[in-house]
Parts: structure tokens; C-alpha cells; sequence
């Protein structure tokens, strides 16, 4: 019987090898590389037609919206509390409420931000928080040089949804007793550490203050370099997390053989920086702020508001919405003139 099994076992192999080697549906894909760095550095990004395929559908662009018409009165002299768009005319500042309704405003559309007995009206909070949301993103395409050519709009992060589907809120506090010291989070994988575990929060400091990133020396065995492996961990965490956010590998950003090295790093690695630098503008001017304003159920375990975290643009692509430029469609947000 034994022996019957093993030849059973070893034909079943055979022929699974043969499977593998001789049909079409066990041979890998077609593997497309694009080099992303200097010639001769093997910085590429590789994919699949399937996998560019999903990323083309997660980055489906949203209705047309017809442009305003020039001209006609101003929305300051048709409409009650207009607080930001006081630049633009009725048509232009109707258009924009339209993308909000149909970008943020999910199921409720205008209800979602409006009283509907009263649109002039500060309530619900939620009208209060997209003043400052139209005021970042005005920001953003006019003064960010790395979003000016393709632009922003309130669907860039929201694709509909009220609250974006990557927001992040500060990790409540490890926990430590008895003889066991605290693991500081480690072990516990999640999309904010790119599935590593290291460390439940990657972002605090970095993403929401000024706190350096930087854990590599550029020497070997430094003497009082500075960092923890506290530190490292940390700002690991966040390059997974930035790797997973935009849909790429390390090589995307720096040279492997030197991630330290700015000269032998791809052109990438500039946007990378100022697109973190962005961010942390972003969370300590517009979403802090915003702290008094949030109810409870929208707060985080330790009392924060949500975030802003690479993936809340990218979201799994290099560029936003695949780098479609938006700025030329919607001037009303800062992306050309608006009148």
C-alpha cells in the first residue's frame, strides 16, 4: 500500500511539472518594467496588465460637470455667507457646489453640508469643515509647485464618500505591566504601516509635525548618532507606508545600494520630499484646527480628528487619479483663473 501511494504521489508530480512548464495557465504574466531612475541604477517598477488594469478602475474619473458661463452677478450678491468663494460669479460658485454634492456629499448630496430649511445657515458642522477643505484645496493648486500642473479637487480624496477612505488618527498609547515591557506596538500589522508591523503608528511627529526623518547614517558604525530603534522602526513604518500609498517600491524613490544618497537617488525622491512636506502643512493648518468641530464619533481613541496620510490622495497610484490633470477643468479651485 505504502508503495502505491509514493508512485501515486510521484506520478501526481510529474505531471503537475509538466502542467507548469507546458500551459499557458501556469506561466507567469507578462512582466512590463519601467525605469524610473538613472540609466545603468536598475531603479524600475514592474507590473502586470492585470494589475494596471484594477489600478485604471480604482482611478475612475467622476462625471463631467459643464463649465460656468462668464460673466453674471457675483455669488456674494446672490447667496447669504459665502465666506471663501467670494471671488466667484453665481454660475461658477453654483458649479462648484454641484462637485461638492456629487464628490463629498455621498447619499445626502448638498444635505450632507446644508440645512436644507436654511443653505445660508452654519449648520451642520459639516459646512463649517468644507470651508476649510475648499480653503486647503485652493492652497494646494496654488501654491504646492508639485500639484500645480495637474491639480486638485475635493474628488481626489474623497471619490465620492463623505470621509475619504485613508484618514488616520494618532495610535492610542501601548500598553505595559507587570514583568513585560512595552512592545511599542510592534506585531500588529495594519494599512497605516504598510502591513509590516512596525509599530501600530507611523505617522504621528512625522506627518502631523516637523519631526526629522532621518534614521540612516551616511557613515559606517556611527559613534552617538541620535536615533533609537524606536526611531527606526518608526520611520520604516512610514516608508511602507509611503510604498503602499503610491502603488511602488523602495527603488521608486531612492537607489537601494544608497538610500541616503540624494545624488544617486531618482528625480522622484524631490517630489516625495515636498509631497511630505505637504502633508504635514496640510495637518497642522487645516485638519487641527479643525479639532473643535468634529463630534465624538468622529474623533480618534486618543481625542485627535482625522488626518491627512499619503494614501488619502494617492491611493495606491504614483500620481493621483493617474495624473489626470484636473486644474485646467476646474479654475474655481485655484487651478487657472476663475474669471
Amino acid at each position: 500500500m505504502k508503495n502505491i501511494v509514493l508512485i501515486f504521489a510521484g506520478v501526481a508530480a510529474v505531471l503537475l511539472t509538466a502542467a507548469m512548464l507546458l500551459t499557458a495557465g501556469w506561466t507567469s504574466p507578462p512582466i512590463q518594467t519601467v525605469q524610473g531612475g538613472f540609466r545603468g541604477l536598475s531603479i524600475g517598477q514592474l507590473s502586470t496588465k492585470e494589475s494596471r488594469h484594477v489600478l485604471q478602475l480604482a482611478n475612475t474619473l467622476p462625471d463631467p460637470i459643464d463649465p460656468a458661463e462668464a460673466g453674471g452677478k457675483k455669488a456674494t450678491d446672490v447667496y447669504k455667507n459665502v465666506q471663501v468663494l467670494t471671488d466667484l460669479t453665481e454660475a461658477q460658485f453654483n458649479r462648484v457646489m454641484l462637485g461638492l454634492a456629487a464628490w463629498v456629499g455621498g447619499e445626502q448630496g448638498c444635505n450632507y453640508c446644508h440645512n436644507p430649511e436654511n443653505l445660508a445657515e452654519d449648520k451642520p458642522y459639516t459646512k463649517i469643515v468644507s470651508r476649510s477643505m475648499l480653503k486647503m484645496t485652493r492652497h494646494i493648486n496654488k501654491d504646492w509647485s508639485h500639484v500645480i500642473k495637474s491639480g486638485v479637487t475635493c474628488y481626489t480624496c474623497h471619490r465620492g464618500n463623505p470621509v475619504p477612505a485613508n484618514i488616520w488618527f494618532k495610535g492610542a498609547p501601548p500598553k505595559s505591566g507587570g514583568f513585560a515591557a512595552t512592545n511599542d506596538g510592534f506585531g500588529h500589522p495594519n494599512a497605516f504601516n504598510g502591513s509590516t508591523g512596525l509599530g501600530e503608528d507611523p505617522f504621528s511627529g512625522y506627518l502631523d509635525a516637523k519631526e526629522p526623518i532621518r534614521v540612516q547614517s551616511t557613515q559606517a558604525l556611527p559613534v552617538n548618532f541620535g536615533s533609537s530603534i524606536q526611531d527606526a522602526t518608526r520611520s520604516y513604518g512610514l516608508m511602507m507606508s509611503l510604498s503602499t500609498s503610491l502603488g511602488v517600491n523602495c527603488t521608486f524613490c531612492h537607489n537601494s545600494r544608497a538610500f541616503s544618497s540624494w545624488e544617486q537617488a531618482s528625480p522622484q525622491r524631490v517630489t516625495a520630499w515636498h509631497g511630505i512636506q505637504m502633508v504635514r502643512d496640510l495637518n497642522i493648518n487645516y485638519m487641527n484646527p479643525l479639532l473643535a468641530q468634529w463630534p465624538p464619533n468622529r474623533l480618534g481613541p486618543t481625542g485627535d480628528g482625522p488626518k491627512i496620510n499619503c494614501a488619502t490622495c494617492h491611493q495606491g497610484a504614483s500620481k493621483p487619479l493617474l495624473g489626470v490633470s484636473l486644474a485646467k477643468d476646474w479654475p474655481e479651485l485655484g487651478g487657472g483663473a476663475a474669471h
